[in-house]
């Protein structure tokens, strides 16, 4: 007995040291801050933060590679714990949504077979691709909804998944299950800079809006009566609807699918009649706001441009600033475009509903007259735009009577050079010259260049050497005459200090698919771009340098051609396609406005501009039909003829007022469009 007792006494005495001795041996560390993120944390382990689970996301916040804002289920009561126990500061950003990407179940499309296979959409995937003609098709088997830990999605008698808003947390699981990808994420900052692209089910009339207004969705909404829910989809894309209701030559209508049958949805009329709706109403229509930081940012110009992108700086609450130059805000709109096709009225409200959103406008105000970058920067503003317009803008608004556009410091255009040059005007030219033009003209340029004091001349080019002119391909002899020539080249950036252009960043052009080769920074003290207007440049202050002790700013341009793969030609890619001269290109400026308020956006929360792969309004091909079926034909509704008073030419021409769709003919209208998708539209017999 004793025995027993001893020998049981003396293991439990060896198991204790060597316990006692592993739990040293082996101790892991546990921050208590991990603990207390962990417990702060949901525990759901859905993996919307990008990490495995709860802890691991516990960990990174603590080690700072995640953010406390970064639990999507918790949400903001949540993240403000998490910064709580952190001890920071946080910027609450828009909560993502799951939004289906497709329109019509396996019911209503096209189906290359009767599937009845296991009821799994990453099963059935697997043969042929889906049941479904459509290659992006949802497949109806419900994975998505099964797979949602919060309970946010069911399926709805169409066999397409339906969102629970109030339940989802934007975990993303929905999205990550999806084998079609056609359920994704979504916010209203995203819709707002969000682009189309050609794995996303679009109609055609979408992708041939300048502006990329989900046209079937805000006519859908006035099918149902909801004029200011339709209102509220056009401004996700266009800030001044009844604007372009009146002078948007509507590209759109040519590409809806009606016209293989009859007439096009009146798309135009639809729009104006919503935006007529408010104005009529008196009800303006009061945007989401995104949550935001409230950086300060100047946008020189008030045009079209201007205007779009100073009303989604405001709705992602920034606190924009417009500098006109003439006395009033509209630029081409209001001094270009006549009264009689634009009436002024409707340009003043449209204004109107802008500035109510927060921008602030400054006119009577010229850069390089009345202010400048260094000026803008002292006052606080932490991005400075340019949305200028063109050379034949400039023309016709604010004629410089020194001959050039002197905005940016050390910067020209060909055209304002060589006119200066002309006419005998002092256009200093510093020591370093950089020129971007791959003809003949560029070489000229450069010679008289060094005739009037340049020690060198650089010119750039994003041709190959044996695309280039013969006289440029010669390039040791030309390095004899001072002039280098860096073809497959294109610059990137713009450094300088206060009032001086010091630097440009170069890139090497690489073929497509491939990454860009590493940038190279040169000294430069004056830039000549090859187009007759500045392109739209963004300045920030540069964090990479230490500014001078003497009270001056260092700057530098963002590139906001990174938006575009490839960004072809660095900072002289337009930000919009096909752009040809303001005349043409108003409504697509709208378009222009909003990428720059993407690559503003993306800059200041992330620190970088990726660019948008895929884009569907500049892909090769996109799937479609060439014909339509079981769809009646149908008489396009149009506004009602007034009866002008006189008889002169004039009176017909342009009447006082031009009528839009009143409401019982816009309803009928909206019943006309088919709904379309990428190649499914709605059945009408």
């Amino acid at each position: 007995m004793l025995g027993g007792l001893l020998v049981m006494g003396g293991l439990g005495v060896a198991i204790g040291v060597g316990l006692a001795l592993a739990s040293k041996i082996f101790y892991v560390y546990i921050d208590p801050k991990v603990e207390a993120v962990e417990e702060a944390l949901p525990g759901a382990n859905c993996g919307g933060c990008g990490y495995p689970g709860c802890s691991a996301n516990a960990v990174a916040i603590v080690e700072g590679k995640s953010s406390p804002t970064s639990c999507v289920a918790g949400g903001p009561d949540v993240a403000a714990e998490i910064a709580g126990i952190m001890g920071v500061a946080i910027t609450l950003k828009e909560p993502d949504v799951a939004r289906p990407g497709c329109k019509y179940g396996v019911q209503d499309a096209d189906v290359k077979y009767l599937y009845q296979g296991i009821m799994d959409c990453r099963a059935a995937v697997l043969l042929d691709g889906g049941a479904k003609v459509c290659s992006i098709g949802c497949l109806g088997l419900g994975t998505c909804v099964r797979s949602c830990p919060f309970g946010a999605l069911s399926m709805g008698p169409d066999n397409l998944p339906v969102v629970d808003t109030e339940k989802c947390t934007g975990c993303g699981t929905c999205e990550r299950v999806c084998p079609k990808h056609i359920i994704t994420l979504t916010s209203t900052t995203e819709r707002m800079i969000g682009e189309y692209v050609t794995d996303e089910c679009t109609a055609p009339c979408q992708r041939s809006c300048p502006t990329g207004i989900n046209i079937p969705a805000f006519i859908q909404e006035i099918r149902n009566g909801h004029y200011e829910a339709a209102l509220a989809i056009i401004k996700e894309k266009c800030p001044l609807p009844l604007i372009c209701g009146y002078i948007c030559p509507a590209p759109c209508e040519l590409s809806c699918r009606r016209n293989l049958i009859d007439e096009p949805v009146a798309i135009n009329s639809l729009k104006r009649f919503v935006a007529d709706y408010e104005m009529r109403t008196g009800n303006r229509l009061t945007p989401f706001k995104a949550p935001g930081s409230g950086e300060k940012i100047a946008v020189v110009g008030g045009g079209a441009e201007g205007l779009t992108l100073s009303y989604y700086l405001a709705r992602l609450s920034y606190q924009p600033t417009i500098f006109e130059a003439k006395p009033q805000l509209g630029g081409i709109l209001r001094y270009v475009i006549a009264e009689d096709r634009l009436p002024r009225n409707v340009l003043d409200h449209e204004i109107a509903g802008i500035l109510e959103t927060g921008v602030e406008a400054r006119t009577n105000r010229v850069m390089g007259h009345d202010f400048d970058l260094q000026s803008l920067f002292e006052e606080g503003f932490d991005v400075v735009a340019l949305t200028k317009g063109g050379f034949d803008s400039r023309q016709i608004l604010k004629p410089d009577p020194s001959g050039y556009d002197a905005s940016v410091p050390g910067v020209f255009t060909m055209m304002d050079f060589l006119y200066s040059l002309k006419k005998g005007k002092n256009v200093q030219v510093s020591r370093r010259v950089v020129i971007i033009h791959s003809g003949r003209e560029g070489l000229d340029l450069a010679r008289k260049c060094r005739g009037i004091g340049a020690q060198k001349v650089t010119i750039v080019s994003p041709l190959a050497c044996d695309e280039l002119p013969v006289e440029l391909q010669d390039l040791k002899r030309l390095a004899q005459e001072g002039i280098v020539v860096r073809p497959s080249t294109v610059v990137i950036s713009l450094y300088g200090v206060s009032r001086r252009l010091v630097r440009v960043a170069l890139e090497e052009t690489a073929p497509a698919g491939e990454p860009p080769a590493e940038g190279q920074t040169i000294r430069a003290d004056t830039l000549i771009l090859p187009a007759g207007r500045l392109p739209e440049f963004v300045f920030v202050r540069s964090l990479e340098e230490t500014e001078p002790d003497s009270g001056e700013i260092v700057w530098k341009t963002i590139e906001t051609f990174r938006t575009f793969p490839g960004g072809p030609n660095g900072i002289c890619t337009p930000p919009e396609p096909g752009r040809i001269s303001d005349s043409s290109a108003v409504v697509k400026s709208l378009l222009s406005g909003r990428r720059l308020t993407r690559a503003i956006h993306r800059y200041l929360t992330t620190g970088a501009i990726p660019p948008i792969e895929h884009l569907a309004c500049e892909a090769e091909a996109v799937p479609d039909v060439a014909e339509i079926h079981d769809v009646a034909p149908s008489e396009r509704q149009r506004p009602a003829v007034l009866d002008v008073a006189g008889d002169s030419k004039k009176a017909w021409i342009f009447p006082s007022e031009y009528p839009g769709l009143d409401e019982a003919a816009a309803r009928e209208e909206a019943e006309r469009c088919l709904t379309c998708g990428l190649i499914c539209y709605r059945r009408q017999t």
